[in-house]
């Protein structure tokens, strides 16, 4: 791109970077905070954030942010007041200056979070206890990206209220799909990419989602328990929804079937879940639903309409 296309371009992204900059930042700061135990790695995490980020440095609220971060910093130690202070000062940015719908403000502020728990490259348990609580505080991110996938692993993970080893690196190779690698420091692409191989888990069902069904676009993938698909696809349209054999960007729900098709902590395979998680990544609003959940809807529906 020529240099003063790029200048241009920049002019009007400049917004958007600078208020992605400030959720993600929020997040990064809550999630090293949140054992109230800052290590040397994680604040050397936060230190090469705010160095990478220091093209900012004279546009507010950067000029006030920054100065407050590194003057934490200098110390090698970030106190948890240091860290209450970077917060209020992002949450103050972030809520009275407003780019961003709180959707995407939130799912800004997640990865920044995922990034700050892993910044020393570890996941503690009272680290993934902190995230839960947040998750079970924005519930109404559900239906999108990463925020299903995470709250689906996490209730099974929690369910047995152990954690093992295993479920520890499952959930880290989970969260390396949502870091930007780029602005860190401590962790390696290529540690978490070995990581999501030996944990791969393809797509993962929404826990307990909202289905409803007018106006609504299903399609189903692998075999199901209670009836032949072409059946299942007459249900959806006498409930006043649409169905449909391919995803797409306007799939509301895809619905996978539990026959032949053994499922742990939620996870699926499939091209179509593949698919689906694709457009997820990219903004589509397409939950994973189980069937069992999809039956329970429908039923629900069916009641509902007797009444």
């Amino acid at each position: 791109m020529p240099t003063k296309d790029l200048e241009d371009y920049r002019r009007y992204t400049k917004p958007a970077e600078l208020h992605k900059a400030v959720n993600t930042l929020r997040g990064l700061v809550a999630g090293i905070n949140s054992d109230m135990d800052v290590s040397s790695k994680e604040v050397a995490e936060l230190v090469h954030w705010c160095e990478i980020h220091a093209e900012f440095r004279d546009r507010h609220p950067f000029s006030e942010i920054l100065p407050v971060v590194e003057r934490a910093t200098e110390d090698g130690v970030v106190t948890e007041e240091e860290a209450k202070d970077i917060l209020w000062l992002c949450n103050n940015f972030a809520d009275n200056n407003a780019y961003y719908d709180m959707v995407t403000s939130s799912i800004q502020f997640l990865a920044g979070m995922l990034h700050g728990l892993l910044a020393d490259g570890e996941l503690s348990d009272r680290e993934i206890m902190t995230l839960k609580a947040w998750i079970d505080a924005n519930d109404f991110l559900a239906g999108t990206y990463p925020f299903d996938e995470i709250n689906s692993l996490l209730h099974v993970v929690l369910a047995d209220k152990k954690i093992t080893q295993e479920e520890r690196e499952t959930l880290m190779a989970l969260f390396g799909d949502v870091i930007d690698f780029t602005s860190s420091y401590n962790l390696s692409e290529k540690e978490f990419s070995r990581l999501r191989e030996t944990y791969s888990i393809g797509g993962i069902c929404a826990v307990c989602p909202e289905i409803t069904f007018q106006d609504k676009t299903f399609c189903f993938t692998g075999e199901f328990y209670r009836a032949k698909r072409s059946e299942i696809a007459d249900i959806v349209v006498q409930l006043g929804g649409k169905a449909r054999t391919s995803v797409s960007a306007k799939t509301d729900y895809l619905v996978v079937g539990n026959a032949g098709n053994p499922c742990w902590a939620y996870a699926c395979y499939g091209r179509k879940i593949e698919q689906a998680v694709s457009l997820r990544k990219e903004g589509a609003g397409i939950v994973i639903v189980n069937e069992t959940d999809f039956w329970d809807a429908v039923d629900d529906a069916d009641i509902r309409t007797d009444d």
